[in-house]
C-alpha cells in the first residue's frame, strides 16, 4: 500500500525537543488543530508550560520530560505513548548546536552534538518506525537542517549531524514508501529559536518559528519528500553543496564562527 498524500490534520502527534523553539511552534500549531500531543523536552518547567498551552487550544496533552540520549527511556516512552492512541505523525526534531567560535570544537563537544542529534533522533525514531510498520501506515518527519548540504568551518558536528540526518531520512524514505510509511525531511534556514539567538552574525531571511512551522506542516501535510525553506538560502546552501570543494573553501572560511 503505498502512502497517499492527503492535507488531513493526523490524530495523534508525536514531537521531540517540544519544550522550546521549532518543537514548541509546531505543537502550538497542531494543538489549535485539536491534534492529540504526545510532546517530549528536556526542561520540564518549559515543556509544561508549552502543553498546558495546547491544552487551552483544545489538544489532549501528554508532557513527559526526556532525555532522547536515553534509549529505554525513548523505547518507553514510545511505547506508552502509541498504546494510548497509535501514532499518526512523528516529528523528531531535538536537537543542539554549537560551532568553533570559541576557540575551536572540543572533543566533548563534537561527540554531545553528533550523540543528541544522531543518536538521539535514532532512539525515537526507531520505536515509533517498529509500530507504525506493524500498521502499514504512518508518518515520520526529521529534523535536520540547510546546514546538511555543506560543511561550514563554522560548525563541523553540527552540520555534520544534520548531513546524516538529512540523507538517512531521505534513504528510509525510499525503503519505507512500498510498505505505506511516510518519511519526510526538514530543511530549515535561520528561524528565531533559542538556539539562533546566541549567533552574533546576519542570519538572512530570519523567520519566525510559528511562520516557520506553518511551511513545515503544510509541507507534512502534501507529504514533500524534502522541506527546505527559505528558498533563497536553501539555493545557496544547495549550490554551496554541488560546487566542488576546492572552489568553496576559502568563501567559507571567510564566514563568522558559531559560539
Amino acid at each position: 500500500m503505498l502512502f497517499r498524500s492527503k492535507q488531513t490534520v493526523p490524530g495523534h502527534v508525536m514531537i521531540t525537543g517540544a519544550s522550546s523553539g521549532l518543537g514548541a511552534a509546531l505543537a502550538q500549531y497542531y494543538a489549535e488543530r485539536g491534534c492529540q500531543l504526545s510532546l517530549s523536552g528536556r526542561n520540564k518547567s518549559r515543556l509544561d508550560r508549552i502543553a498546558q498551552s495546547c491544552r487551552d487550544k483544545g489538544a489532549i496533552v501528554e508532557a513527559t520530560p526526556l532525555d532522547v540520549c536515553d534509549r529505554e527511556e525513548c523505547e518507553d516512552w514510545v511505547r506508552k505513548a502509541d498504546d494510548w492512541k497509535p501514532l499518526d505523525l512523528m516529528i523528531a526534531n531535538a536537537g543542539i548546536s554549537a560551532g568553533t567560535g570559541n576557540g575551536g570544537e572540543t572533543e566533548e563537544q563534537t561527540r554531545q552534538i553528533l550523540e543528541t542529534n544522531c543518536t538521539g533522533l535514532i532512539n525515537n525514531v526507531m520505536p515509533v518506525l517498529e509500530r507504525m510498520k506493524s500498521r502499514d501506515k504512518g508518518q515520520i518527519a526529521l529534523m535536520s537542517s540547510l546546514a546538511a548540504f555543506r560543511g561550514f568551518p563554522g560548525a563541523p558536528a553540527y552540520c555534520g549531524s544534520k548531513a546524516m540526518v538529512r540523507v538517512w531520512g531521505e534513504a528510509l524514505r525510499g525503503e519505507l514508501a512500498p510498505r505505506g510509511l511516510a518519511v519526510n525531511v526538514i530543511c530549515p534556514g535561520y528561524v528565531q529559536t533559542p538556539m539562533t539567538e546566541v549567533n552574533d552574525f546576519p542570519m538572512p531571511f530570519l523567520m519566525s518559528a510559528e511562520k516557520a512551522a506553518k511551511i513545515m506542516a503544510r509541507g507534512l501535510a502534501r507529504n514533500r519528500a524534502r522541506i527546505a525553506f527559505p528558498l533563497p538560502t536553501y539555493f545557496a546552501a544547495w549550490l554551496l553543496g554541488a560546487l566542488p570543494v576546492g572552489l568553496t573553501d576559502s568563501l567559507l572560511a571567510r564566514l563568522p564562527r558559531k559560539a
